[in-house]
Order: C-alpha cells, then structure tokens, then sequence
C-alpha cells in the first residue's frame, strides 16, 4: 500500500491544477463540535460481545457518542450486524450469513466466544445473546449516532439500508461507511439524504496532498474521513489533515483506538472522534482532558 500511495502522490501533484477546489464555506456537519467524540467500535468489542445489543447498551451507559457497527444481509434479506460474513470465528455457529435465514442466525450464540482472560473464561457463553438485528439497534438507541458500514457488496444492500434507516427516522444520525467504492456509491444514489464517510481509493488523494498543503483541491466525496493514525510507514493523522478536513466540513474519525496514550494525542490533535474497542478507557481520558489533567 505504502508504495502505491506514493506513487499516487507524483501524479496527484502533477494533475492537482486539473482538480477543483474546496468551497470557501463548506455545509454544517453534525459531527465537527470542537471536541472529541467517543466512538464505540463494535459497541466495544473489548469488553462485550461484538455488534451486539448487549454491547451497544453497554456503551451507551459508560457515556459513548456514537456507536459503529458492521451489516450484513441475511438469505432471506433481513440486515444483521457481524463484523464478520461467516459466523464460525464469534458464534458456536458455523456458516455465511447471505446463505443463512434469519432464524439461523439469530439460533446462534453470540457470546459463545468472547472471553475477557484469554480463553479461560466465557462470561457470556449460554447467555442468550443474539447477534443483533439493524432495525431492533435504531429502534433501542432512538437519539444515539451511529457509524454503520456496509460490508457485503453483493447482493446490494443499498435498498434495504436506505429503507430501515428511513423507516427509523435515523437519517440525520448516521454515517454510511464502507471498504467498497460500489457499496458506498450505490448507497448514495440510493439515499443521498444520509451522510457517508469516504472509500480508500477517495481519501488517498487528500491524505496524500495534505503532505504538501494541497488537500484543498482534491474533491471530498464525503462527510466522514475514518482514517487509521499511519498506513504503514505513511502518517495519515497529521495536523495538516485534520485542518484541511475541518476546514472542508468534513469529520475525522480515527480507529482503532485502545491505547490511552494514543487517545490524549489524538484529542490534542483535534480530531473530531476515537473510534475505540474500550469506551470506558476513552470516557476516562476525556473526561481528564476536560479537567486539565
């Protein structure tokens, strides 16, 4: 990757003329506060069942901003959270879940695998937690943001996901993500009331630009740039990218976040959110931060 993106960067500054540049005044977004929101990845994977109700409550409780989770399509086309396609490596089940029904993995045990001491223990084992359904998620957290990535690029999921979100009256409270230009493109045309984050192949050229206080002139795609600190040897998380993003309107969310040290960096830095698997470790640093300590 890092070869690619700099090779990337000679050509993006030799058509950079050709590109447009970023309005004077870029919209309001939601998600740009002047302060650091705590993301909870997965509902916090760190200390629940990943993507799972029992996860996103726990979140919620310790004071999380938004959540983030994962979808996928049933067989019989119900959106379900997974981080994963198949069931194996989190559930006592094994299979993918497009070719699985509803009731197939929803029979599942979601907290068959989790453990807290490295195998020695399953706390949530037999427990009757499920993996969760999109639409029970909207429904429990009405208010609460949320990051929510598409991961299956075929059959599209588009459609379905634009539809759930509408019917919750959650269009304003999310963030559209995914791995998959066709995904993420799809889900646009779809439903272009609701916000996306943006592609690899969209931030490259920003973060690459932004080495040379250029990142004005390539388009912004998106509302969100989800972004790990470095690819690489490549830094992504500069101050010279969070202030070409802000000043663009555009969010800069960082994953994954679990090192407290890392976290207090970042908030310095100004980025708009932690996307982190411990909540309650970011909650601690942020609320010491606000106190100066």
């Amino acid at each position: 990757m890092n070869r690619l993106w700099l090779a990337g960067l000679g050509a993006l500054l030799l058509g950079a003329c050709a590109l447009l540049p970023g309005s004077a005044n870029p919209p309001a977004n939601p998600f740009v506060q002047g302060r650091t929101l705590n993301i909870a990845h997965q509902g916090g994977e760190g200390l629940r069942p990943s993507n799972t109700l029992l996860a996103y409550r726990n979140a919620a409780s310790l004071g999380a901003d938004m959540l983030e989770m994962d979808m996928h399509a049933t067989r019989d086309g119900v959106l379900v959270l997974s981080h994963d396609a198949a069931l194996d490596r989190l559930t006592n089940v094994r299979g993918r879940i497009p070719e699985l029904t509803l009731a197939q993995v929803r029979a599942a045990d979601a907290g068959y695998a989790f453990s807290l001491d490295g195998g020695r223990t399953f706390p949530f084992r037999g427990q009757g937690v499920q993996v969760a359904q999109l639409s029970e998620v909207l429904s429990a957290f009405p208010a609460l943001p949320m990051i929510i990535e598409i991961k299956q690029a075929s059959p599209s999921l588009a459609a379905p996901f634009c539809r759930a979100l509408r019917d919750a009256g959650a269009t304003r409270r999310v963030i559209a993500a995914s791995f998959s230009d066709v995904a993420l493109n799809e889900f646009r045309a779809a439903c272009p009331e609701v916000m996306t984050s943006m592609t690899e192949r969209e931030l490259r050229p920003l973060v690459l630009l932004s080495k040379v206080g250029l990142a004005r002139l390539a388009p912004v795609r998106g509302r969100a740039a989800q972004v790990p600190v470095r690819a690489g040897r490549i830094e992504v998380v500069t101050p010279g990218f969070v202030r070409a993003m802000q000043a663009r309107g555009v969010a800069v969310q960082v994953w994954t976040v679990n090192d407290p040290a890392e976290m207090r960096r970042l908030i310095r830095l100004g980025v708009d959110g932690i996307i982190t698997d411990r909540p309650d470790l970011l909650e601690e640093v942020l609320t010491r931060e606000a106190q100066g300590r």
